[in-house]
């Protein structure tokens, strides 16, 4: 039996400028805080459907911020 993958996304709050890329791209997987930086929705993991989305995120972030964690379960 294979073993299920998901997807869970970090944000490192020191290199967030809050260009808010991830925000436009994906905005059922970002949060932003009062001052405007980025935070995972929830405990960052990432729906099933939205893996892609997650990617898009991780790969415009201008401060290379975002990164993505895969759980193996």
């Amino acid at each position: 039996m294979a073993a299920r993958k998901t997807l869970k996304l970090r944000i490192d709050a020191d290199k967030c400028q809050g260009h808010n890329r991830c925000k436009a791209l994906a905005p059922e997987l970002i949060v932003l805080d009062k001052f405007g930086n980025a935070q995972p929705a929830g405990d960052g993991t990432v729906p099933p459907g939205l893996e892609e989305k997650a990617r898009l995120v991780k790969a415009n972030c201008p401060e290379f911020a975002v990164d993505i964690d895969i759980i193996e379960e």
